[in-house]
């Protein structure tokens, strides 16, 4: 029944000559590339706890994935049928195994984790609206390319809709008792330890086909030790940020009834996302070629989210320091 639904949107994308392809393929990229920069600029800029909250379910999300991934080594439609032809080149970015599906993960995360902080306010409630949407296209993009099963993208969707409740529910009771947020984050941390440990030791398929092997589990494992560094790495953030820094988000505030616009935390929040991006294109080459794929990815990984959620919010508050001193 999956493979049919696949094939008949194959058929549709062929009888329109891939019009929709590109547009798809975007939709898709985005959800694993640049899209993690608006919740940053919302954690510098507009609301602390709504772009906290966001990284934060993102991370969860991530670790869930990739130990349910891999521990059921779901094979790539393609391997199990033939006929299944994926799209354009949405092939380059489905790496691993098949379920549940990464980028549903990844855009149900951000895409839910905004979606729930804009909703508190009315005037922000369309963003909320079009975030939805964004993750119902997302989920679809991913069988229209012909590179995951319906049951890889609801299953992705379900999942991280209970992880983002859960952290919803982690955040108010901390908010309430903050003296157990460090248990939490402690939790977290050996959480990510766990499933690295986990995804090292438990045996892989090793199916062949025409004397080679189908998918080398070797391979497998980048995304699982990123996923991990990320989780520990933001647990650790955290602490670092609660504990010493202590910033405000500064530049745009929604919450009181006149909004209120700091053009120097917007030009400093602003230029924190230009040094993200170019991290996150180009910083993980040289990891990998330092510290091996797996660990490379690991240590990338997780430098970005410090310098997220603790490095760049320390220049943030120095800046505005600085600026009241003056």
């Amino acid at each position: 029944m999956d493979i049919s639904y696949l094939l008949l949107l194959q058929n549709f994308r062929n009888s329109i000559n891939d019009a929709l392809t590109p547009f798809m393929e975007f939709v898709s990229h985005v959800a694993v590339s640049w899209l993690v920069i608006f919740p940053a600029f919302i954690y510098w800029c507009v609301d602390k706890r709504a772009g906290l909250f966001t990284i934060g379910g993102l991370e969860c999300s991530r670790i869930v994935n990739a130990a349910v991934k891999l521990t059921a080594c779901v094979y790539r439609p393609w391997i199990r049928d033939p006929r299944v032809i994926p799209a354009g080149n949405a092939i380059v970015e489905a790496t691993g195994y098949s379920f549940p599906s990464g980028h549903t993960t990844m855009g149900t995360a951000l895409y839910g984790g905004m979606a729930a902080g804009f909703w508190q306010n009315k005037k922000t409630r369309f963003v909320s609206i079009f975030c939805a949407i964004m993750i119902l296209l997302t989920g679809f993009s991913r069988n229209y390319l012909g590179v995951h099963t319906p049951q890889d993208v609801l299953t992705g969707l379900c999942l991280t809709l209970l992880v983002l409740f859960g952290t919803a529910k982690i955040f108010s009771y901390c908010e309430k008792h903050p003296e157990k947020e460090n248990w939490f984050l402690l939790g977290g941390i050996l959480l990510a330890i766990a499933v690295l440990i986990y995804i090292n030791v438990k045996p892989y398929p090793m199916d062949y086909r025409d004397g080679k092997l189908i998918v080398d589990p070797a391979k497998m494992l980048k995304d699982g030790f990123g996923d991990s560094g990320v989780l520990a790495a933001f647990c650790i953030a955290r602490f670092i940020e609660k504990k010493w820094i202590r910033f405000e988000a500064t530049g745009l505030n929604f919450k009181s009834a006149e909004s209120g616009v700091n053009v120097k935390g917007i030009i400093v929040s602003l230029v924190g996302v230009v040094i993200l991006y170019f991290m996150s294109e180009y910083f993980k080459i040289p990891c990998r070629k330092l510290f091996g794929v797996n660990w490379g990815c690991l240590i990338s990984r997780g430098v970005e989210v410090l310098y997220m959620v603790a490095l760049w919010p320390l220049v943030i508050k120095l800046v505005t320091k600085r600026k009241e001193e003056r």
